[in-house]
């Protein structure tokens, strides 16, 4: 690690105990930039780096709600601004009982410069809650929702931060959400939230962006050997948004999707998962991947184990942070694994990156290879600025461009500083000076 990133490193490790995973943020990032820095010390200067791994804001609340039996929930509401240099705030929700500060700190950390890559004028935000809507009535998910929404009104807008959707946030959640913020504030104001439902200002497209825009990188990075997805095997871990449309993709270019799972385990399907089937059970039923496995013939469900154990060519990591582990890797690798898109935040831990490295495998981390849903926030975005509507085609265009522009940003700064197909280095380098340059040109705030 560079000696200037070295000291914020240590600086972080101290001033934010007990927070691995942004630890882990935070590290693999300056673990990447010692190469820009050296051609570039003034990144070094006017704390930026200082200025850069601190959020701008973290807000913390509390958010009562009943359930029904008329019984008082309280959960607790994270929103982290992390950085507006490059325009509003913009990350996703996630409502898990997982959340913490932590979990939130190093997703927006990690959009910051996802959204970077985007080209687009997004900054880097993250929010969300320990509510768990799994389980829950629709109506008590709308409480919560209408609670947490009472709280987080004051500190967003179209041009101040926009949150989306994310795990256990789908159009049920943004459409409460909405709603309760347009009763607030006595305002139609579209742009504030993005994933919508397509009736009342939400984008075609965005629904698919994550997942189809995953699989346009990797296939992207199997353009750099001369191959395509055509007669490729595809494992897939997740079930959910990301996953599916990943798995569908996938398949609509040629390729055969082998897996998918959930927190209950994995499924194995031999002549490729239905994704039609997958998106019944998962998204209308609310069911698990064990009742696909009990629907689909030829499928396996296995309670123990990862997909990660059978042999495909791609592996698209889809569920959640740190799914895949070194012995993971080790396994992908040793069974012949070309490359692998992460589709979710984070899910590789850093001895699963190692080894893919070592191994020449091409690696893309998800702040390049998922970062198709927000540039399509950001298509809803504009188009609800301009209160028009784009067709499908139009988004998915738009998304390809996109997908293969970050592609080649990553491949050409990676190639220039002299570490040819280091996904993780090129994403981090170009997302950074970026922000950077803005950083700098507007001064020390």
């Amino acid at each position: 690690m560079h000696k200037a990133a070295e000291a914020v490193y240590q600086d972080v490790l101290r001033r934010n105990p007990a927070e691995p995973e942004f630890h882990q943020a935070v590290a693999e990032f300056l673990n990447s930039i010692g190469p820009v820095l050296d051609e570039h010390p003034e990144y070094a200067d006017h704390a930026l780096l200082e200025r850069l791994v601190e959020p701008e804001r973290q807000i913390i609340f509390r958010v009562p709600w009943i359930d029904d039996s008329g019984k008082c929930q309280v959960n607790r509401g994270y929103r982290v601004e992390f950085n507006s240099a490059l325009g509003p705030y913009k990350g996703g929700l996630r409502f898990h009982q997982s959340v913490n500060r932590n979990i939130i700190k190093f997703l927006g950390f990690e959009q910051i410069f996802k959204n970077s890559l985007t080209g687009l004028g997004i900054g880097g935000g993250k929010g969300g809650s320990d509510f768990d809507p799994h389980g829950r009535s629709d109506n008590e998910v709308m409480r919560f929702c209408q609670a947490f929404m009472s709280e987080l009104y004051r500190h967003i807008g179209q041009f101040t931060d926009v949150p989306a959707g994310d795990i256990g946030v789908g159009g049920r959640e943004i459409g409460y959400l909405f709603g309760q913020y347009k009763k607030l504030t006595n305002r139609f104001e579209a742009g504030v939230l993005t994933g919508k439902k397509l009736g009342w200002g939400g984008s075609l497209g965005r629904t698919e962006a994550t997942g189809y825009g995953t699989v346009m990188f990797a296939q992207s990075m199997l353009g750099t050997i001369s191959e395509g997805l055509e007669g490729k095997s595809v494992a897939v871990s997740g079930s959910g948004n990301v996953a599916i449309y990943a798995a569908q993709y996938a398949q609509m270019k040629g390729a055969k999707v082998l897996t998918v799972s959930d927190s209950n385990g994995w499924v194995y399907d031999k002549d490729g998962i239905d994704v039609e089937l997958l998106q019944q059970v998962k998204g209308v039923e609310r069911g698990r991947v064990s009742d696909y496995a009990q629907r689909k013939s030829g499928a396996v469900f296995h309670a123990e184990g990862r997909p990660w154990q059978v042999a495909v060519d791609v592996a698209l990591p889809c569920a959640t942070q740190n799914e895949l582990s070194q012995e993971d890797a080790k396994t992908l690798v040793s069974n012949g694994v070309k490359v692998v898109a992460e589709g979710a935040n984070m899910p590789c831990t850093p001895g699963a990156i190692d080894a893919f490295q070592q191994a020449g495998v091409l690696y893309a981390p998800g702040k390049a290879a998922n970062a198709g849903g927000v540039a399509t926030s950001a298509l809803e975005m504009e188009q609800n600025a301009s209160r028009t509507k784009w067709t499908f085609e139009q988004v998915a265009t738009k998304l390809e461009h996109i997908m293969a522009d970050i592609h080649d940003t990553c491949a050409e700064t990676a190639a220039r500083y002299g570490a040819e197909g280091n996904y993780v280095l090129g994403a981090n380098i170009a997302g950074f000076k970026r922000v950077a340059d803005a950083m700098i040109d507007q001064g020390f705030i």
